[in-house]
């Protein structure tokens, strides 16, 4: 049964010719040192969301499962709607595992973000499980979610699995920044993100970016991604932040996350209504 599968799989039966998988334009435009932006989500899921983020203009967005209790039921039904748009859907695990790993790169993650990295040992392993063998463990499901459906040859699938997948390991704590340099010069890690709120925990200066601590752990995400040629990413709360960072060498920025966005805005929004509504004189 398993070889008339693959016996069809590479067969080289057109049953469509626009039935391929889609490119990956974020992982090679930071590839190429280009900068981008989007954001993260942990609380809002509804079908226009993904729609909603690119008319924003984000180029990414990343699902949070680990701090949101997503369902893999609702990860399938937004990664299925970023579809066919020009936004690129990367996913953080409930936890670090090959399990949640290959069902997330299955369904159609684009990209994983893994949680607490300290090793050059670990990102080793986080790069094979999103791999297919020789050059790492994915297991063979072909055909599906994760390559669009697509009915080219296994071989190019698995081709195009690996030129799309994007590696982004989070550096969040003193371990972590201990061993920058060794973790991103692991071939196939692409992206350091800096996790800000547990590195400062980890440094015991909860909360407090600024601490010299906390700009010398980020200057060593900064110089391990400069040196290795890979990308540095962080989640900035603020736009003040963002223009900061940008400038101080990070090129995937995540501009704050859904429930800030929303509070944010709709505080914003309310008291100045109530402001204008006091110089008026009618409150």
């Amino acid at each position: 049964m398993a070889e008339d599968y693959f016996e069809y799989r590479n067969s080289g039966l057109d049953i469509c010719n626009t039935c391929q998988m889609r490119p990956n334009p974020l992982k090679t435009d930071l590839a190429n040192g280009e900068t981008h932006y989007g954001t993260m989500v942990f609380e809002f899921l509804s079908p226009g969301l993904p729609q909603i983020l690119q008319n924003a203009g984000s180029s990414f967005v990343f699902y949070d499962m680990e701090h949101s209790g997503f369902s893999m039921e609702q990860m399938k039904i937004q990664l299925a709607l970023c579809r066919g748009l020009d936004i690129v859907p990367l996913v953080r695990p409930p936890d670090t595992s090959y399990q949640y790993t290959a069902t997330l790169l299955d369904i159609g993650a684009m990209g994983m973000l893994f949680q607490m990295c300290e090793t050059a040992e670990q990102a080793e392993e986080y790069v094979r499980w999103t791999r297919y063998p020789p050059s790492g463990q994915r297991g063979a499901m072909f055909g599906g979610a994760h390559d669009d459906y697509s009915s080219e040859t296994v071989p190019d699938i698995i081709d195009g699995a690996h030129e799309r997948t994007m590696v982004c390991v989070l550096i969040e704590s003193a371990k972590g920044i201990a061993n920058a340099e060794e973790i991103m010069s692991v071939p196939g890690v692409d992206v350091a993100h800096l996790g800000h709120g547990d590195l400062s925990l980890s440094l015991e200066v909860p909360g407090d970016t600024a601490h010299p601590q906390m700009q010398k752990g980020i200057d060593a995400i900064l110089g391990a991604c400069e040196k290795h040629k890979k990308t540095a990413a962080c989640l900035a709360g603020s736009v003040e932040t963002g223009i900061d960072w940008v400038n101080r060498g990070f090129r995937m920025v995540s501009y704050s996350y859904d429930i800030g966005l929303m509070t944010a805005a709709l505080q914003s929004g309310i008291e100045q209504i109530r402001i204008g509504v006091a110089e008026d004189g009618s409150d």
